[in-house]
This record gives C-alpha cells, sequence and structure tokens, in this order.
C-alpha cells in the first residue's frame, strides 16, 4: 500500500528540523552579538580581561579604576607585552594599577584563559569574577570559564565589538565569517569539543 502524501512529506521535512534548529539558533547569537545584555553593577572580587581588542582592556582598566574590584588579570596578552606597554596602548598612565594587574601570556584560546584564569584564582582565590570580553565571544567564554571554575561567581561584563558597530557591518562578509565562525566554535564547546576547533586567538577583532 502506497504511503499517504502526507506521511510521505513529513519524512522528506523531518531531516531539515536539525537544520532549522541550527539556523534559529544562529539568529538568536547573532541578536545577542549585536545587542547584549547590560552587565551587572556591583562589585566583584576580581576582574579577568580576556584579550582579542584594545576596547576590551580599556573596560577592564575602567573598572579597576572605578573601584569595581581590588585585581585583574588580562589573560593571553602578547608574549613581548608588560603592563606599561598595555597601559599606554589604552591611553592611561600604569602607576595607578601597579600591583594590581597580572599579565597573563599563556592563553592562546577561550580554553587556554580558562585555565589561566583558574590558574590565577588558585593562586589568590576569588569568590566572584567580572568577567571583560565582546559581546559575541561572552557565551563561549562562560562556557568555558564555568567549567574551570566551579563554585565562582562568574559577572558577564561585553564588551559592544567595534567592528560590529561600524557603518553597514552587517553587508561585510567578513563580519558573517566571524560569527558563523565564533557560532560554530560555541557549539563545539557546549559539546565539550572545543579542542576540535583549529587554534586560533580570539584576538585580533576589527
Amino acid at each position: 500500500m502506497a504511503a499517504a502524501p502526507g506521511r510521505r512529506l513529513r519524512w522528506l521535512l523531518l531531516p531539515l528540523v536539525p537544520l532549522l534548529l541550527l539556523l534559529a539558533g544562529f539568529v538568536a547569537f547573532v541578536a545577542r552579538a549585536l545587542d547584549p545584555p547590560p552587565p551587572p553593577g556591583g562589585r566583584s572580587e576580581a576582574i579577568v580581561v580576556l584579550t582579542g581588542g584594545s576596547e576590551r582592556v580599556a573596560m577592564g582598566f575602567r573598572l579597576l579604576a572605578e573601584g569595581r574590584a581590588d585585581r585583574m588579570l588580562i589573560s593571553g596578552a602578547h608574549p613581548e607585552a608588560g603592563l606599561a606597554e598595555i597601559a599606554a596602548a589604552a591611553g592611561l598612565d600604569p602607576a595607578p594599577f601597579a600591583g594590581r594587574v597580572t599579565i597573563g601570556h599563556a592563553a592562546a584560546t577561550t580554553r587556554g584563559n580558562a585555565a589561566e584564569t583558574a590558574a590565577w584564582l588558585r593562586a589568590e582565590p576569588a569568590r566572584s569574577l567580572r568577567v571583560v570580553t565582546a559581546g559575541y565571544h561572552m557565551p563561549r567564554a562562560m562556557l568555558e570559564l564555568r567549567r574551570a571554575l566551579p563554585g565562582v561567581e562568574l559577572l558577564p561584563h561585553p564588551v559592544p565589538s567595534a567592528a560590529l558597530r561600524a557603518p553597514g557591518a552587517l553587508w561585510r562578509p567578513r563580519i558573517w565569517g566571524l560569527l558563523s565562525g565564533e557560532y560554530g566554535r560555541y557549539l563545539l564547546a557546549r559539546a565539550g569539543l572545543s579542542a576540535l576547533a583549529p587554534p586560533r586567538r580570539e584576538a585580533r577583532e576589527g
């Protein structure tokens, strides 16, 4: 007996369901990247900045100067960069931050950022940590940090990306490459498969 037309249609559409779910997830991811939620107020015991753009570092210094935390880690910095060079690049005097900022050079990936941050907090424990990174990078960063820092309260402090705010940004293939690549890495991180992603410093966002 031939299958009913409706049943045949259902079988034809079934393979499209995962694709539609993936597309819906990507749309939600892009919407959140373009308009991240406001960061929580108040203080935390420490701050971590995941390098990738001068705006992130400048935000971390600003929060520290405002008294929003006592100390800060800049994770994934260039191997030759010290506090003086990083502060100067942000247009700041390094003197007020001496003794309060640790420069981490070991991390080359988001998972590496999490490991570097966990090692820093093992040396000087903190119960709360403000996480500063780009809005589009925040979901993956929070996943990796939660795994590495169980029991630590993580406060996301997303920094809007200059590349995404630029006029006509969404007409540029490079931006869609950035977003789709980040979404793919986020899905791998959710599945616990971050190691399968090709190594790439989160850095060098435009």
